[in-house]
């Protein structure tokens, strides 16, 4: 039986992959930050497809919420199979020379250590030095990363350049423990974290210039997740996959 733990699992992405695990047989569990019945309805949607699941509040700039959600869903749903790193924030468009030391502090606090601890859990649970089967960790980062969110969020942007450095790094030390750890960079994705950045109309400005032409949906990064997560991609290790319509550079 395979087990999934995804962070930030509430809404867009991530209950999107939810879901998605779901039909392919997974149990599910997820963190939330505030949006209640945003998960239950997630977890609605795990168990109408007759799978296991468990959501539970988590601030994921706290370490001593990351720790009780990996102790809780272990507990509920058994040893992990993957990790997604999913929750992110993003903060109100912004110039560079504008951007407080605070503002620095909560968006790194989320992005950039939460992530990095959450993956420490997620290695002490699937590792084989920590008596684990092995597994599969995927970092959902952002074309952010590659384009650097000149004039809108260049904090955010660094961040994801963080999360990118941190899956290459884990993803060498993990190669003979039975983890293989990638990443997806979503591009513009027509998800609700536009709207809490405050640009809600931020889909309808960027869309017109992708490539293909539009925004992408949650569902199609969620299927580039659950590749990463499967044994399908078995000998994959230390990659990205760009779910981004074209928009990287």
């Amino acid at each position: 039986m395979r087990t999934m733990l995804i962070t930030g699992g509430s809404s867009g992405i991530g209950a999107a992959t939810a879901r998605l695990a779901a039909r392919g047989g997974w149990d599910v569990a997820l963190s939330f930050h505030s949006d209640t019945q945003a998960a239950e309805a997630t977890v609605e949607a795990v168990r109408a497809r007759g799978r296991r699941a468990w959501a539970a509040q988590a601030d994921m700039a706290d370490p001593d919420a990351i720790a009780a959600l990996f102790e809780g869903a272990q507990a509920e749903l058994g040893r992990l199979s993957a990790f997604v790193n999913n929750a992110g924030i993003v903060m109100p468009k912004a110039r560079f020379e504008d951007i407080t030391p605070e503002r620095l502090d909560d968006i790194f606090a989320v992005n950039a250590r939460g992530a990095f601890l959450a993956a420490q859990h997620a290695v002490r649970a699937m590792a084989k030095r920590h008596g684990g089967r092995g597994g599969s960790i995927v970092n959902i980062s952002s074309v952010a990363a590659l384009k650097g969110g000149a004039g809108e969020y260049v904090d955010y942007a660094a961040t994801k350049g963080a999360l990118d450095t941190m899956t290459l790094g884990l993803a060498q030390e993990m190669s003979r423990e039975g983890v293989r750890v990638n990443g997806v960079r979503p591009g513009i994705i027509d998800t609700p974290i536009h709207g809490r950045g405050g640009q809600h109309d931020r889909i309808e400005r960027i869309a017109p210039s992708v490539p293909m032409g539009r925004a992408g949906s949650a569902e199609e990064v969620a299927e580039a997740i659950l590749w990463l997560a499967s044994d399908a991609s078995r000998y994959t290790t230390g990659t990205f996959i760009e779910v981004s319509g074209g928009r990287h550079i």
